[in-house]
């Protein structure tokens, strides 16, 4: 547990960084046998580009890195609760695990709304751990979301 809390606050250092460009403050790392192999935060509305998910982003540069495609030793950390898409990268990814701190009920997908991480249709499976660091993550999306609507 000590370790996933490491790792967690180092996601939650680059959902810092999405927030001072204007990003929604999430952020993921990818860890490869004890590692840090690549590290990512929100760039959708810099990169005008729909996939640019912190999750995917940082899983697309640990496959860039590593050379290969495989990350079945790999576990990632993020900050929100992946959507379908990133839950789904991640299977494709083989990922071994995938750790987040907030739960999200909009479109949560290792739990909340669907379970990518455990579907006996699909052809890989990966442990989900949960809650880690939930506070911090919580309260910053909402303090983020919280001033862009008074901007309004």
């Amino acid at each position: 547990m000590e370790a996933d809390e490491t790792y967690m606050a180092m996601a939650l250092d680059e959902a810092r960084l999405a927030a001072e460009i204007g990003e929604a403050p999430i952020g993921a790392v990818v860890v490869c046998e004890g590692a840090v192999v690549a590290r990512a935060h929100n760039r959708r509305e810099i990169d005008h580009d729909p996939a640019g998910h912190a999750e995917f982003l940082a899983i697309r540069e640990a496959s860039r890195k590593l050379e290969r495609w495989r990350l079945s030793d790999c576990v990632v950390y993020v900050t929100l609760e992946p959507c379908p898409m990133c839950a789904g990268l991640m299977h494709q990814a083989r990922i071994s695990r995938c750790v987040y701190a907030a739960i999200d009920p909009k479109a949560g997908a290792l739990g909340t709304l669907y379970d990518l991480s455990d579907d006996d249709r699909l052809n890989h499976r990966f442990d989900v751990t949960s809650g880690v660091l939930a506070e911090a993550s919580s309260t910053m999306l909402k303090e983020f979301f919280g001033k862009l609507r008074e901007k309004r």
